[in-house]
């Protein structure tokens, strides 16, 4: 079985009481909402990673103002030719403001849309697990910088 780590960087932007999300899709191709963030480049910084997929993915630049946590996650997945794959993600999570820019969608990415959308809508949308640690991060502010484990 191949392994795969994969290290991002995200971040939780909030504003008037809406968060800034970008859509990309799912493995079967279904449209999911996702917080603005990804993959960190060989020798990059996670602060400048965050700061530089924001503005990819949402046409904003944004000042991140705190760490908010780092999440983990391992899941095993099929590939081609039946090959399986153990991904582990390690995601650090910012808080932003946006300082400046203007919202546009990514052309040629991982998404196609981004937008803000109220807080209170956000349970209703289809989007990633990661949306929702996000806020839970955003709202909770844990000392150790994680959510509570289930079962803890």
């Amino acid at each position: 079985m191949r392994k795969k780590l994969r290290v991002a960087a995200y971040a939780i932007c909030v504003r008037d009481g809406r968060l800034l999300l970008a859509r990309g899709s799912a493995r079967d191709g279904t449209p999911e909402w996702t917080l603005p963030g990804g993959g960190m480049e060989h020798g990059e910084d996670p602060y400048d990673t965050a700061v530089r997929e924001v503005e990819e993915e949402t046409g904003y630049r944004v000042e991140l103002t705190g760490l908010l946590g780092v999440d983990s996650i391992r899941r095993s997945f099929r590939r081609s030719f039946g090959r399986t794959v153990d991904h582990h993600g390690v995601r650090l999570l910012y808080e932003g403001r946006v300082v400046g820019g203007e919202l546009r969608n990514e052309v040629g990415g991982s998404t196609d849309l981004a937008a803000w959308q109220d807080l209170t809508d956000v349970p209703g949308l289809r989007r990633v697990g990661l949306v929702d640690t996000g806020l839970t991060l955003w709202r909770q502010r844990p000392g150790a910088g994680r959510t509570a484990l289930p079962g803890a």
